[in-house]
């Protein structure tokens, strides 16, 4: 059976066969959001500012690696930053939850686990981000909170809101949930501080991309190698996050020959999963490998990536930052 995001990309008889639902759901998301707006329902605003990056669509965009980028950025202009997340996937007891390099991510979410190895600042999740906040306050000094994703999170109050657009993508069929791939009308788009696209930027938006690096092994974290070794050889490549095809497409341009498996966004990793019955290298993204570094084996690599984004975003960012510290 197909899943349900595959007829998100056109206007078919799936999609419009559930046109009453996503009205449905537009519906209540605006109420919702008007409920914030006319004060039925508080915000709550932090002792810190905090910085909302999400998208308006469903799947992955790049919020977790311009995330990671605005911690470099907001630390090299002083800044002490923190990242909050829903926790995506994470299976814990109870919330919220403190995250470390050496949390399970099935406790806590991939993607945050991803953040704490890479970014190496405090992270903390939790359903309601503002009992997440809460807790990294109470145990970590930061000053200013990024939130990967949740832009639909009206409880919490937020001093700067950038959305990330996918540039291939874009809004698939232009429809809301679930018929489309949107959780927002795109006039949303018009409210918000900055516009990241994904790819080739237009007027009034900033350009990001994402950068293939080095390759590390699974097994022997010491074990680094560039990308560029595996050119011209033969690999099995690994996705299991929203969109595996721009994954793939940069391993091709690097000059490697692929046999694809892409999984569904924030897939829980078997054994089996990896067991493709030769001993051809694993290719796989950081997000995947924080999932499968406890049972993979020694020829399954991890392949960082690192946005490149337009500059002038941090300058503005911080900018902003400093006007709302300056107004209390």
């Amino acid at each position: 059976m197909k899943r349900l995001d595959s007829y998100w990309a056109d206007k078919n008889l799936v999609a419009v066969l559930l046109l009453p639902l996503a009205g449905l759901f537009a519906g209540l998301a605006a109420l919702r959001r008007a409920g914030y707006r006319i004060g039925v329902w508080k915000a709550t605003r932090l002792p810190v500012p905090v910085i909302v990056v999400g998208n308006i669509t469903v799947g992955g965009t790049g919020k977790t690696p311009l995330t990671l980028w605005l911690v470099q950025r907001l630390r090299a202009a002083g800044f002490s930053p923190g990242v909050i997340s829903r926790g995506y996937g994470g299976r814990a007891s109870a919330w919220p939850q403190p995250v470390t390099a050496d949390s399970d991510p099935t406790l806590v979410g991939d993607e945050p686990v991803l953040i704490a190895q890479r970014a190496g600042c405090p992270v903390a999740v939790a359903p309601q981000r503002v009992a997440a906040a809460r807790l990294l306050l109470a145990r970590a000094h930061c000053d200013v909170l990024i939130c990967d994703d949740g832009l639909q999170h009206y409880a919490l109050a937020r001093a700067v809101e950038i959305a990330v657009v996918d540039g291939v993508r874009k809004f698939g069929n232009g429809w809301r949930l679930p018929a489309g791939p949107l959780r927002e009308s795109v006039a949303r788009l018009r409210t918000v501080d900055f516009i990241v696209m994904h790819g080739a930027a237009g007027a009034a938006e900033f350009a990001m991309r994402l950068e293939l690096g080095g390759v590390c092994n699974l097994r022997n974290a010491t074990h680094v190698r560039d990308l560029a070794t595996f050119r011209g050889s033969s690999v099995h490549a690994v996705a299991g996050i929203g969109y595996p095809a721009r994954f793939f497409a940069q391993l091709r341009a690097a000059g490697i020959e692929l046999v694809e498996h892409a999984f569904p966004d924030h897939h829980v990793y078997t054994p089996g999963d990896l067991n493709f019955g030769d001993d051809r290298p694993v290719l796989m993204t950081e997000k995947d490998a924080v999932k499968c570094r406890a049972f993979a084996a020694a020829q399954v690599w991890a392949v960082t990536a690192h946005a490149q984004v337009d500059e002038r975003l941090a300058t503005l960012v911080i900018a902003k930052l400093k006007q709302v510290n300056m107004h209390g």
